[in-house]
Protein backbone atom coordinates (compact mmCIF):
# COMPACT_ATOMS: atom_id res chain seq x y z
CA UNK A 1 0.00 0.00 0.00
CA UNK A 2 1.25 3.39 -0.61
CA UNK A 3 -0.82 6.90 0.82
CA UNK A 4 -1.06 10.20 -0.81
CA UNK A 5 2.52 11.26 0.76
CA UNK A 6 4.46 8.40 -1.08
CA UNK A 7 2.57 8.86 -4.23
CA UNK A 8 3.70 12.04 -4.18
CA UNK A 9 7.52 10.99 -3.86
CA UNK A 10 7.36 8.69 -6.68
CA UNK A 11 5.13 10.98 -9.33
CA UNK A 12 5.90 14.30 -10.38
CA UNK A 13 2.14 15.45 -11.20
CA UNK A 14 0.75 17.71 -9.07
CA UNK A 15 -3.05 19.48 -8.55
CA UNK A 16 -4.77 19.10 -10.68
CA UNK A 17 -2.84 16.96 -12.81
CA UNK A 18 -2.30 13.82 -9.89
CA UNK A 19 -4.94 11.61 -10.20
CA UNK A 20 -4.00 8.54 -7.62
CA UNK A 21 -4.96 9.11 -4.05
CA UNK A 22 -4.11 5.81 -2.57
CA UNK A 23 -2.45 2.78 -3.67
CA UNK A 24 -4.31 -0.72 -2.39
CA UNK A 25 -2.43 -3.10 -3.29
CA UNK A 26 0.96 -4.03 -5.18
CA UNK A 27 2.26 -7.24 -7.06
CA UNK A 28 5.84 -6.36 -7.74
CA UNK A 29 6.68 -6.60 -11.01
CA UNK A 30 2.92 -7.62 -11.85
CA UNK A 31 0.01 -5.73 -10.80
CA UNK A 32 -1.13 -2.74 -8.84
CA UNK A 33 -4.26 -1.49 -7.88
CA UNK A 34 -5.15 2.15 -6.84
CA UNK A 35 -7.82 4.98 -5.97
CA UNK A 36 -8.97 8.20 -7.36
CA UNK A 37 -11.86 9.92 -5.13
CA UNK A 38 -13.58 12.21 -8.28
CA UNK A 39 -15.11 15.40 -6.29
CA UNK A 40 -17.47 17.93 -7.42
CA UNK A 41 -14.45 19.96 -7.06
CA UNK A 42 -12.38 18.88 -10.06
CA UNK A 43 -11.19 21.73 -11.81
CA UNK A 44 -12.62 19.99 -15.07
CA UNK A 45 -16.17 19.78 -13.97
CA UNK A 46 -17.00 23.49 -14.58
CA UNK A 47 -16.39 22.82 -18.21
CA UNK A 48 -16.91 19.10 -18.92
CA UNK A 49 -20.40 19.29 -18.34
CA UNK A 50 -21.73 22.55 -16.49
CA UNK A 51 -25.36 20.57 -16.52
CA UNK A 52 -23.79 17.03 -16.22
CA UNK A 53 -20.33 16.42 -14.50
CA UNK A 54 -18.35 14.14 -16.03
CA UNK A 55 -14.87 13.20 -15.89
CA UNK A 56 -12.85 13.04 -19.16
CA UNK A 57 -12.10 9.64 -20.94
CA UNK A 58 -8.68 11.04 -21.36
CA UNK A 59 -7.95 11.57 -17.95
CA UNK A 60 -9.28 7.93 -16.57
CA UNK A 61 -6.39 7.01 -19.04
CA UNK A 62 -4.10 9.51 -17.46
CA UNK A 63 -5.09 7.80 -14.01
CA UNK A 64 -4.23 4.70 -15.67
CA UNK A 65 -0.95 5.68 -16.66
CA UNK A 66 0.08 7.17 -13.29
CA UNK A 67 -1.34 3.95 -11.73
CA UNK A 68 1.00 2.15 -14.46
CA UNK A 69 4.18 4.69 -13.00
CA UNK A 70 3.76 4.01 -9.78
CA UNK A 71 4.19 -0.40 -10.88
CA UNK A 72 7.10 0.31 -12.90
CA UNK A 73 8.89 2.45 -9.81
CA UNK A 74 8.64 -0.34 -7.66
CA UNK A 75 9.13 -2.99 -9.82
CA UNK A 76 12.13 -1.58 -10.90
CA UNK A 77 12.83 -0.50 -6.41
CA UNK A 78 13.79 3.12 -7.96
CA UNK A 79 12.52 6.77 -6.99
CA UNK A 80 12.91 8.76 -9.98
CA UNK A 81 14.10 12.15 -9.76
CA UNK A 82 13.38 15.18 -11.54
CA UNK A 83 15.67 14.60 -14.10
CA UNK A 84 13.23 11.07 -14.50
CA UNK A 85 10.34 11.75 -16.81
CA UNK A 86 7.82 8.86 -17.81
CA UNK A 87 5.81 9.31 -20.85
CA UNK A 88 3.11 7.93 -22.69
CA UNK A 89 3.89 5.67 -26.18
CA UNK A 90 1.16 4.28 -27.25
CA UNK A 91 -2.51 3.62 -26.09
CA UNK A 92 -4.22 0.50 -28.47
CA UNK A 93 -7.77 -0.26 -27.51
CA UNK A 94 -9.08 2.11 -24.79
CA UNK A 95 -12.83 1.68 -24.45
CA UNK A 96 -15.31 3.53 -22.28
CA UNK A 97 -17.97 2.10 -20.75
CA UNK A 98 -19.64 3.79 -17.72
CA UNK A 99 -19.55 7.71 -17.01
CA UNK A 100 -17.69 8.60 -14.40
CA UNK A 101 -19.36 11.31 -11.79
CA UNK A 102 -18.57 13.26 -8.58
CA UNK A 103 -19.09 11.47 -5.57
CA UNK A 104 -17.18 8.20 -7.36
CA UNK A 105 -14.66 6.24 -6.56
CA UNK A 106 -12.75 5.12 -9.50
CA UNK A 107 -10.51 2.31 -8.70
CA UNK A 108 -7.66 0.96 -11.22
CA UNK A 109 -5.96 -2.33 -11.80
CA UNK A 110 -3.34 -2.49 -13.61
CA UNK A 111 -1.29 -5.28 -14.81
CA UNK A 112 2.03 -5.54 -16.21
CA UNK A 113 1.76 -7.67 -19.39
CA UNK A 114 5.56 -7.26 -20.88
CA UNK A 115 9.05 -4.86 -20.45
CA UNK A 116 11.16 -5.16 -23.46
CA UNK A 117 13.87 -2.58 -25.18
CA UNK A 118 12.29 -0.37 -22.31
CA UNK A 119 8.93 0.25 -22.92
CA UNK A 120 6.29 -1.13 -21.17
CA UNK A 121 2.77 -2.66 -21.78
CA UNK A 122 0.16 -2.60 -19.71
CA UNK A 123 -3.96 -3.56 -19.17
CA UNK A 124 -5.40 -0.98 -17.47
CA UNK A 125 -9.20 -1.48 -16.27
CA UNK A 126 -10.81 1.51 -14.36
CA UNK A 127 -14.06 0.59 -12.37
CA UNK A 128 -16.41 1.95 -9.94
CA UNK A 129 -17.80 -0.49 -7.90
CA UNK A 130 -18.20 -3.59 -9.82
CA UNK A 131 -18.64 -1.71 -13.30
CA UNK A 132 -15.80 -1.19 -15.89
CA UNK A 133 -15.69 2.33 -16.39
CA UNK A 134 -12.70 2.33 -18.93
CA UNK A 135 -10.16 -0.04 -20.39
CA UNK A 136 -7.66 0.10 -22.43
CA UNK A 137 -3.92 -1.35 -23.52
CA UNK A 138 -1.02 1.25 -22.22
CA UNK A 139 2.70 1.68 -23.46
CA UNK A 140 4.86 3.74 -21.35
CA UNK A 141 8.34 4.48 -21.23
CA UNK A 142 10.95 6.41 -19.28
CA UNK A 143 13.30 8.59 -20.56
CA UNK A 144 15.72 10.65 -18.59
CA UNK A 145 15.93 14.57 -19.40
CA UNK A 146 17.78 17.43 -18.83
Amino acid sequence: MMDIHQILKQLPHRYPILLVDRVLEIDKGKRIKALKNVTINEPFFMGHFPHRPVMPGVLMLEALAQTAALLSFDSMGVTPDEKTVYYFAGIDAARFKRPVEPGDQLVMDVTLERHKAGIYKFKGVARVGEDVACEAELMCTMRRVG
